[in-house]
């Protein structure tokens, strides 16, 4: 059934989150099943499905949350914020995004994380991990004195307590009097608390009385009140109290901080989650809120593979495999013969292609969590200590890393392999997942190297190479699959055993426009060249198998260039400053390698390269086949090449 198909439902009146607060309760049960059946259809691919691709079995888990929060708090006045934005599809479909729902991480279409242009109920943009509590503190202290009464609700996912940000976000909630902040922990897959168990669940009944609240809220404003014994008692009181949990119950790490702790209760009861929620705004200080949901549910496949279903390809999308398997198969095959070698995920250890290496060698094997910035100092300690680590990271999460990169492994020299996965433009995530970042910021760090594989072999090459360098190193490669075109192009007589740089011409008789890349954008090269050869324009290409160290890189070069070419092109999907294309320029002047040639660099220049509509990402960028030739041909007739 397609969506403009659809019967009429309860969530087709649901236009604003002010219209759940008028639904009865047969109404409400409705409404959560019709939300999880649109997740369903949207999402993952099928009969009568969209296929649009995303985050599923969270979104399914929160459905009840979601609708409770809705109906507790007045959004946008209040402040809903969803860490990572993974939870926050039931979110969009409650203010104001159902009919265009369908559109989720198309061009042009709802975004799969929160973004503050995109709706006024997204107060806060999303994409990375452990953000929301420190983005929810300085807006709830800027209501505070702006005396607004408004609240603020950070939604937190228990993964994300594995990002340092959490607890450096949890260290800042002093002063909390006045500070309209819920913080809700959504354990949904591992625990974050040793506080469950027969006791627990009897003290989180007990809380869940409201008046508990009400009694110890009035007995503490009594005690208080009495002249010279009251705040000293209140402390008195307070110390035994805590003593007594400690010794019966296990200290709690919120109520230490100096955070009210509520719960844990079940997310996926809506009314418990109401009541809570009404309880918890009745405290004039910050509180937390610890509830327990299932992902996946209402969905059998999600229910029983939560992981499976964590995030789905879109239609259309790389099949199963690619660079990422390529190099979990690489590293395999590199341990084997190196008991020395380690693997390190920042939780992502499918994304990356790690599954097999975790199961056959488990003792060298690390998951660290989301935690990238301590999973490269990490790896820098396993090299110091003679192993060595390999730590396989998206590019858009290594941005965090950045200073561990610096001062940890670099600095001090150490064999740290980082391979960089999800490399260069990403489409269907936006903006927070494109890798166009790492190029720029590796390229400024003193010793590292960085190879830039375009195929499955030169991949297993820049691997292998990067363990043996002793020195720190970068791997990084795309989310797709290796371009046959390429391989013919380049490699039809086989890859050679150190990365280097590969012509499609004959170097001593160079032609007039050479254009050198690397990477995936070897496909979008020779589809440049093809439509330059149309226009009468003699073109070759470099295909760059690293892109670092400069020096070495310019020499290759420059051995490749003869007198003929006129028009030196560098094409590159990453940001342009600081990229590829500035710093091989910049060495090719210092050399005198670009006198009496013209040299032309196109990237993604000064934008996060949002595609807007019936655009594709590379589009977006400007760095298409299209864009790039029309750029190359505009060049060439200004200097008579053409």
């Amino acid at each position: 059934m397609s969506v403009t198909e659809e019967k009429e439902n309860i969530l087709d009146r649901i236009d604003t989150p002010a219209d759940l607060k008028a639904l009865s309760e047969k109404e409400l049960d409705s409404l959560a099943a019709e939300i999880r059946e649109r997740l369903v259809r949207t999402v993952t691919s099928g009969d009568g499905c969209l296929g649009r691709g995303g985050h599923l079995a969270s979104n399914l888990g929160v459905v009840e949350l979601t609708i409770a929060l809705h109906r507790v708090f007045d959004s946008p006045r209040d402040h809903i914020i969803w860490d990572v934005g993974h939870q926050s599809y039931v979110h969009k479909l409650l203010t104001g995004r159902r009919e265009a729902f369908y559109t989720l991480r198309t061009p042009g279409g709802i975004s799969g994380f929160t973004k503050r242009s995109e709706s006024e109920h997204d107060p806060f943009g999303a994409g990375h991990s452990s953000t929301s509590l420190s983005a929810a503190l300085g807006i709830a202290r800027a209501e505070r004195m702006m005396g607004s009464g408004a609240y603020t609700v950070a939604v937190v996912g228990d993964g994300a307590f594995t990002g340092g940000l959490i607890q450096e976000a949890l260290n800042n909630c002093e002063n909390t009097k006045g500070l309209r902040l819920i913080i809700i922990i959504n354990e949904n897959e591992m625990s974050i608390s040793r506080n469950i168990g027969s006791f627990a669940s009897s003290m989180s009944r007990i809380r869940m009385r409201p008046s508990y609240f009400r009694t110890k809220a009035a007995t503490r404003h009594i005690l208080e009140s009495l002249p010279l014994i009251g705040k000293p008692t209140v402390r008195f009181i307070t110390r035994i109290k805590k003593s007594l949990k400690d010794l019966l119950y296990g200290s709690n790490y919120f109520e230490n901080l100096g955070l009210y702790y509520l719960g844990p209760i079940d997310g996926n009861d809506r009314k418990a989650v109401e009541t809570m929620l009404n309880e918890a705004k009745k405290f004039n200080e910050s509180v937390v809120l610890h509830i327990k949901t299932r992902k996946g549910k209402g969905y059998e496949p999600a229910e029983s593979s939560p992981d499976n279903y964590h995030s789905l390809a879109s239609r259309g999308a790389v099949p199963g495999g690619g660079f990422s398997c390529v190099f979990g198969e690489s590293i395999v095959r590199e341990a084997t013969h190196d008991g020395k070698i380690c693997a390190i995920t920042a939780a992502m250890s499918r994304g990356t292609g790690l599954e097999t290496f975790r199961k056959l060698f488990p003792e060298r094997f690390f998951d660290v969590g989301i935690a990238e910035e301590h999973a490269v100092t990490f790896a820098a300690g396993l090299a110091a200590g003679g192993m060595k680590p390999v730590a396989a990271i998206y590019s858009t999460f290594l941005q965090r890393a950045y200073d561990n990169i610096l001062h940890d492994a670099a600095l001090q020299k150490l064999p740290v392999v980082l391979c960089i996965d999800r490399a260069g433009l990403s489409a269907g995530d936006g903006a927070t997942h494109h890798g166009i970042f790492d190029v720029s910021f590796l390229s400024s760090i003193p010793g590292m190297t960085i190879y830039t594989p375009a195929t499955y072999d030169t991949l297993r090459v820049a691997l292998h190479t990067a363990l043996r360098l002793g020195a720190p190193a970068a791997v990084r490669y795309p989310n797709s699959i290796e371009d046959e075109a390429v391989k013919t192009r380049f490699y039809g007589e086989g890859v050679q055993d150190i990365p280097g740089v590969r012509a499609d011409f004959d170097p001593e008789h160079s032609p007039a426009v050479v254009i050198a890349v690397h990477g995936r954008m070897a496909s979008e090269a020779i589809k440049i060249s093809d439509m330059l050869s149309l226009q009468g324009i003699s073109c070759g290409i470099l295909l760059c198998e690293y892109i670092k160290p400069y020096d070495r890189l310019t020499e290759e070069i420059e051995g490749k260039l003869s007198c003929n070419t006129k028009l030196f092109v560098c094409i590159e999907e990453e940001i342009r400053s600081g990229g590829f294309g500035m710093n091989l320029r910049d060495m090719l002047e210092r050399r005198g390698d670009l006198e009496g040639r013209e040299c032309l660099i196109i990237a993604t220049d000064d934008t996060f390269a949002v595609p807007d509509s019936g655009q594709t990402v590379y589009e977006a960028a400007g760095v298409d086949a299209n864009t790039s030739s029309d750029k190359i041909i505009e060049a060439a007739k200004k200097i008579g090449i053409l």
